[in-house]
């Protein structure tokens, strides 16, 4: 995977598409030798062709595909859980920390100053412009389908067709939850088309809902349910990702609830829950235990990777959850989590303490956050200490397990635990009841935490259940790039957010500013602000 994607990064230098004919580099250029005309032109070349689609997936600190000087989903500095964790109830503010700017406002869940990024801006962080790599996209799948046969095969074509439709997807489902509805072009007879490429306003929730529905539905299809290389994209991962879709969508989208409920009897893979360890959660996550039973998909890293897009994907995760001030060693000598790393950057993640306060007494998965640790200078930083020493409290989720610069722990995209907790809201959801087998679902969630079944008293209804189900998929899911996205389905991120002392200043985070002019100037009308009708808090 890692050297296929090395491979497409050559490619990715061929074709640059912008949707906005306003601007004077409207036009394609050609940035290198190749061309349409000379590739693809073998079936290998639409496999490399295809693996452009991964790299905004892929981790190295930006890539440079339809823009330059662009955000990965996954890294730290600055993807899904800067944007998706640090803004909800799991963290508090990083106040105390001297980077400030977004690194503090995103953790107050205050966006105004996201208009103000520019385009290849990364403090604020800017992924609108990924609009543009949709349309880069909508030309390599438009490419695979013009293919010849005799070149490449009509099941190769389908399978690739698939595979590049699920990432086209995919990132629009992020697009959505960061911004709202935003103007995409998916057909490929309109790449290149002024007019189309000028038409930047939103659709409406409804269809880019089924934008992203379509193609999630065709890669369930047509992806292969196997690779051979780890963290390239299966049928198991579409079925998750359009489950996960179904749930998001189906309060204003008839029949998705149920078809998100139908979705798990088609999983092809034997998943479990991990159980090894006397920790099993906190196992799961470690180097050894990688792609595990649980494991749907996840992003594989390279322990010896440097962040150098030619050394496959690295994980700096543990840089931005540790302080400086944090020692190797405590007051007896003892060698502490932090031994084959010492401090980090900044602890620009962190738990809160009102977000750990919710755990139940003896729930395992509150050992992977750190409430003390030792200082640099010889002392004990504890609670006490919060909003002095430190913000919050440290995540040790992904533990530092190796003296490289960076750890080589694979980032979780879909586990079995989600899929039952996807599963146990689909059934309550599509059948406004409370079920046996939902219930089932989640008190095998709880007792892989040494916990107990569910109380009956949160059992007892519909409503008492999904505040239940919420509760848990905030401590079984914390710190994996969804608890934004989860509150909103919900519709608590405004009022628990409030409960955690923070005002969020808008459901969902403003267009830059040079975008909406540039709509104006094209003559049309990009709104700033996208609100949910159902929003719990007050409408932008």
């Amino acid at each position: 995977m890692i050297r296929n994607i090395i491979k497409s990064t050559f490619v990715a230098c061929v074709l640059a598409f912008s949707l906005g004919s306003c601007e004077n580099d409207f036009d394609a250029k050609i940035y290198g030798k190749l061309s349409t005309t000379n590739f693809p032109a073998t079936a290998a070349d639409y496999e490399s062709y295809l693996m452009d689609c991964y790299i905004p997936f892929t981790v190295t600190w930006s890539y440079n595909l339809s823009g330059s000087n662009m955000h990965n989903f996954y890294v730290s500095e600055g993807g899904l859980n800067r944007l998706f964790d640090m803004t909800t109830d799991e963290s508090s503010p990083w106040r105390i920390g001297s980077w400030g700017g977004a690194f503090t406002y995103y953790g107050e869940a205050q966006f105004e100053d996201m208009k103000l990024a520019g385009r290849g801006s990364m403090v604020p962080s800017n992924h609108y412009e990924k609009i543009r790599d949709v349309t880069r996209f909508t030309k390599i799948i438009g490419d695979i389908e013009a293919a010849d046969p005799a070149v490449l095969p009509t099941e190769l074509q389908q399978e690739y067709l698939g595979e590049a439709r699920l990432l086209r997807g995919l990132m629009m489902y992020y697009l959505l939850h960061m911004y709202g509805p935003v103007p995409v072009i998916l057909d490929p007879s309109l790449v290149g088309d002024d007019a189309a490429e000028a038409a930047l306003e939103r659709p409406t929730l409804d269809e880019m809902t089924q934008y992203i529905a379509d193609d999630l539905e065709f890669a369930v299809g047509h992806v292969a349910e196997t690779q051979s290389e780890k963290g390239r994209y299966t049928a198991d991962y579409a079925r998750f990702c359009l489950m996960r879709h179904y749930l998001n969508e189906g309060y204003h989208v008839n029949g998705y609830y149920q078809k998100a409920y139908d979705l798990f009897g088609q999983f092809k893979g034997s998943y479990s829950l991990f159980q090894n360890g006397d920790n099993p959660y906190a196992a799961q996550f470690m180097i050894a235990n990688k792609f595990n039973c649980e494991t749907i998909m996840a992003v594989s890293c390279n322990e010896n990777a440097t962040g150098n897009g030619s050394e496959g994907n690295f994980n700096p995760f543990s840089w931005y959850a540790l302080s400086w001030e944090v020692s190797k060693y405590d007051d007896k000598g003892n060698p502490t989590p932090f031994v084959k790393q010492g401090g980090g950057w900044g602890q620009t993640f962190n738990i809160s303490k009102h977000f750990y306060d919710t755990f139940e007494e003896g729930d395992k998965r509150a050992e992977t956050i750190i409430t003390r640790f030792f200082h640099i200078f010889g002392y004990w930083v504890t609670e006490e200490h919060l909003g002095s020493v430190w913000d919050g409290f440290i995540i040790n989720k992904y533990p530092i397990e190796t003296e490289t610069p960076f750890q080589g722990t694979d980032i979780p995209l879909a586990r079995w635990a989600d899929v039952l907790l996807l599963y146990a809201e689909a059934d309550v959801r599509a059948h406004n009841t409370v079920s046996a087998q939902a219930i089932d679902c989640v008190n095998q969630v709880r007792q892989r935490a040494g916990l107990h079944n569910l109380d009956p008293e949160k059992t007892a209804s519909k409503e008492a259940f999904l505040d239940a189900l919420l509760i848990e998929r905030g401590h079984e899911l914390y710190y994996e790039g969804c608890r934004k996205i989860d509150l909103i389905r919900f519709n608590k991120y405004y009022t628990l957010l409030k409960e955690a002392g923070k005002d969020p200043s808008s459901q969902y985070f403003p267009l830059p500013d040079y975008a909406v002019k540039q709509a104006e100037e094209c003559g049309k009308t990009l709104t700033q602000y996208f609100t949910r009708d159902n929003y719990d808090g007050p409408k932008r």
